[in-house]
């Protein structure tokens, strides 16, 4: 599985940075750019998204060969020290599997507006039934009838208090993947094909950030119940954001991350 890493300069300890669904490493830049150069973010596109590659069958975007092209990714980058994790979303979810696979190659794991996935099963059935239906759509119809689509979602709405320049460059970058990524990327890794990790979060010892936005009710939620159930986790909400909060409020969501991973830093100096 070819990936493709785009670093975003800095210095001290790498952050690795997973985007959500229909993004990519540039996803990042606004954030990256906020970070006051205190740690070296690297983005990396997933499979199916921006210059990744797109396999062909939906097996090759599942958990397993992502989980073992990012461990290889690192590999080959050879950051010399345990880097720090954050996902956005899907991203999100990436990077939690990725922490339970190998935690102890990480110093902290970020999750933003992030689900460990769907226990009910009747309610992931449905989730993989509408996910088909989107990639059909996608096949059928190609890549912008499913944009016009997706930016519609309610999950979204709070995205419109952007500048219009910003909205155009997420319009311009979701317009620029591949049906094919997209449509692959819905039925390998879509929130209902991988099992779901609630029973296994207890296991994550990491030091984690879990952030939601004061707009998102059901992630709002999701975030309660998770830090309920990690063992070192704390939950931030960010005022007057919706579920992209490092879109949204790019500098609330740049503060919050720094100080978190200041606090954690000086903790790690000091073991």
């Amino acid at each position: 599985m070819k990936l493709h890493v785009e670093a975003f300069g800095g210095a001290g300890r790498p952050l690795i940075l997973l985007h959500g669904f229909t993004g990519s490493s540039e996803s990042w830049r606004e954030v990256a750019a906020r970070l006051d150069g205190r740690w070296r973010p690297i983005g990396i596109d997933l499979p199916g998204h921006g210059r990744a590659e797109a396999p062909v069958e939906p097996d090759g975007y599942r958990i397993e060969p992502t989980v073992a092209a990012l461990l290889a990714a690192l590999d080959e980058l050879g950051l010399g020290e345990r880097p720090h994790l954050l996902g956005y979303s899907m991203g999100g979810r990436v990077a939690l599997h990725l922490a339970l696979a190998a935690q102890e190659r990480f110093a902290t794991l970020t999750l933003e507006s992030t689900s460990p996935g769907i226990l009910d099963p009747a309610e992931r059935a449905a989730r993989v039934r509408g996910d088909e239906a989107l990639a059909e759509l996608l096949e059928r119809e190609g890549i912008e009838p499913f944009v016009d689509r997706w930016e519609r979602l309610p999950l979204f709405a709070s995205q419109a208090s952007r500048p219009a320049a910003t909205r155009a460059r997420l319009r311009a970058g979701r317009l620029g993947q591949r049906a094919v990524g997209l449509a692959n990327s819905l039925r390998g890794f879509g929130a209902g094909v991988p099992a779901p990790l609630q029973p296994r979060l207890g296991e994550l010892r990491l030091p984690t950030l879990l952030v939601v936005g004061s707009l998102d009710a059901r992630y709002g939620q999701i975030g309660r119940e998770m830090v309920a159930a990690l063992p070192d986790a704390e939950l931030i909400v960010v005022p007057h954001a919706g579920h992209t909060v490092h879109l949204e409020r790019p500098d609330a969501f740049a503060a919050a991350l720094s100080s978190f991973l200041q606090e954690r830093e000086s903790a790690i100096r000091l073991a």
